[in-house]
């Protein structure tokens, strides 16, 4: 982007003059005799310096730690988003001073002394600028490791980030221009067509290439990359996990007794009526009798239809006994269908084995992607498979029914929080819900947190003295305290650093609450707030959500035992029962593969 990008303002006698003296001046070697094509590539590369100036700043803020600790490749790519965003910035920041202040003034454009000493200055100060900051960069990427317990990066390892973004950076520019050329051309054939005014031309033309870019978007690349995803994790959803094998107990789906077939359950459907603990080992566990835990599922091949899926689903609980269990948990699942194998683990700990969990798959993209494109579509699948189970619950008699529970983790929260319509419909359907690492775009969540007491942070927010609801961040915050926790209780379990809970496009131009307030136990303070930048660094998070020690992040290890025992826990269970189930956990943790 240059001086023209945003428009050709007409030009006096002087200023004609004087155009290669104007400031913003641009990195461009004038070679009339050259190709036309050479001279138009040129021109993608050359650049302003008032864009210089704001896009060395929105690098350097994008330098600044975030919530996780990026290596240099991640710190790269958005380190060059950042960059380009702040040069666009800073070109549409001159253009409106020129024409607002500078436009046909006397002293404007400034001697020519002045203008060697600006192209010198600029580049040098933002070059010197951005190398220091990569220095401070690295020291707090090492800092925000060591409060994660995980491996730091190293200062010359770091610099590779300013390459990087030079490269992500001169990319989009460059694409940017190339935009800006098709509306010019477009606009150009237009009044060769039709006569009108230069400006209404231009209008036309962006017009027509942001349809003709949406369309290519939409139409062919989103399409095209839908295609090929779905395709893609459609081939592995038919894949199984090396050592998972089909379940011979009538407990589970998939086992010869099952009117869920083994090969229609989906790769993550195999992983969880495959894994978890047999009755023996809870019961060796724990020093009690334990009964062999139940888990039904239906995969997006057991069924043509949802409603099929969720008639096998409810004759798989019929079948197994489920609604004799002293608990029945419902799971709106994440993605592809994965359910937290240490989340179930530790809810059939806690009832030893007295309890059935049941989960349907919705899709075949990962949470990641679903996170994107499907909320909708998982809160319409939470909803669907939540009332049809306790439709069927209900015709149980009230004094022999299971306890009903629902657990929801990530954009399973999502979907969960889509059967209810507020607090009050909670505490009528069931008789607990554990909720993890909920996305920020929940529409139950966002009530609580914007409605809590006065006073109270909104990383660890109270809403109505903790009477139904309640937030924690760790085991210490979980149990009831000098205040009654009324049943049914709901529980929101969120760490401090957790990405998927803060992310918000309210970032891009609003601080939040969060970044005004002190920090929580695993953010670092010198995180602040900058305008776009914060919500590229957030969102940059994202990938590496999930790789982050138990405790941080969005890996809520064994912390989900906290929950359950909070929410769940039977007569009688003490700490020393909490003590010995999470050795359990920790005993045979991995066994069920990664946690996502």
């Amino acid at each position: 982007m240059s001086r023209g990008e945003l428009s050709e303002a007409p030009q006096s006698r002087v200023e004609r003059e004087h155009t290669h003296y104007r400031l913003p001046v641009e990195f461009s070697v004038p070679s009339p005799d050259k190709h036309p094509f050479v001279m138009w590539m040129w021109g993608l590369l050359r650049l302003d310096f008032t864009g210089i100036v704001f896009g060395a700043l929105f690098f350097c803020w994008s330098l600044t730690p975030s919530l996780l600790p990026r290596d240099w490749l991640f710190q790269g790519l958005i380190g060059g988003i950042n960059a380009a965003i702040g040069y666009g910035v800073g070109v549409a920041v001159y253009w409106v001073v020129y024409r607002l202040f500078l436009a046909g003034k006397p002293w404007w454009p400034p001697p020519r002394r002045v203008e060697i000493v600006v192209k010198i200055a600029v580049p040098v100060i933002a070059g010197l600028t951005v190398l220091y900051m990569l220095y401070l960069s690295a020291g707090w990427q090492r800092e925000l490791a060591a409060l994660m317990d995980a491996e730091g990066t190293t200062t010359t390892g770091y610099f590779r980030t300013g390459a990087l973004s030079i490269a992500v950076g001169a990319l989009l520019i460059s694409t940017w221009r190339v935009l800006r050329d098709l509306v010019r051309l477009v606009a150009r054939q237009v009044n060769r067509i039709v006569k009108m005014p230069r400006e209404v031309a231009n209008v036309i033309g962006v017009i027509i290439v942001v349809v003709l870019v949406i369309a290519l978007v939409q139409g062919v690349l989103l399409r095209g990359l839908s295609n090929v995803v779905n395709s893609a994790f459609s081939l592995q959803n038919n894949e199984t996990r090396v050592r998972v094998e089909q379940p011979l107990i009538p407990e589970r789906s998939g086992s010869p007794e099952s009117l869920a077939p083994w090969d229609t359950l989906g790769f993550e459907g195999r992983n969880f009526v495959a894994g978890g603990l047999s009755a023996e080992e809870i019961s060796e566990g724990l020093d009690r009798p334990a009964r062999e835990p139940i888990r039904a599922y239906a995969g997006l091949e057991t069924a043509a239809t949802q409603d099929g899926r969720l008639d096998i689903v409810v004759a798989e609980l019929e079948r197994t006994g489920a609604f004799e269990r002293a608990a029945l948990v419902v799971v709106p699942t994440t993605g592809t269908g994965w359910v937290n194998p240490t989340a179930i683990t530790a809810e059939e700990l806690l009832f030893a084995g007295d309890v059935a969990t049941v989960a349907t798959q919705y899709s075949y993209l990962p949470s990641w992607i679903s996170f994107l494109a499907e909320r909708e579509k998982a809160a319409v699948a939470g909803k669907a498979l939540i009332d049809r189970v306790r439709e069927r619950w209900l015709q149980e008699p009230e004094q022999t029914r299971p306890k009903l529970y629902i657990y929801g983790e990530s954009l399973g929260v999502q979907a969960g929080e889509g059967a209810f319509d507020g607090l009050a419909e909670i505490r009528e359907s069931v008789d607990g819900v554990l909720w993890v690492g909920p996305p920020n775009a929940n529409r139950l969540w966002s009530q609580f947190v914007t409605r809590r007491d006065p006073g109270t942070p909104e990383v660890r927010p109270v809403y109505a003295d903790g009477l139904v609801v309640r937030f924690a961040d760790n085991a210490s915050m979980i149990p009831p305290a000098d205040q009654p926790w009324l049943y049914p209780r709901v529980l929101y379990v969120q760490h401090a650093s957790d990405p998927v809970v803060w992310l918000s496009p309210d970032l891009l131009f609003e601080r939040p609450d969060w970044l005004s307030e002190p920090p929580g136990p695993d953010r670092l303070p010198d995180m602040r707030w900058f305008p776009i930048v914060t919500f590229w660094q957030v969102a940059a998070d994202l990938t590496n959500a999930a790789g982050v020690p138990d405790g941080h992040g969005h890996n809520y290890g064994t912390l989900v035992l906290d929950g359950w025992v909070a929410i769940a826990a039977p007569e009688g269970w003490t700490e020393e029962d909490t003590a010995r189930a999470r050795g359990v956990m920790e005993q045979y943790a991995g066994r069920d593969g990664p946690e996502k």
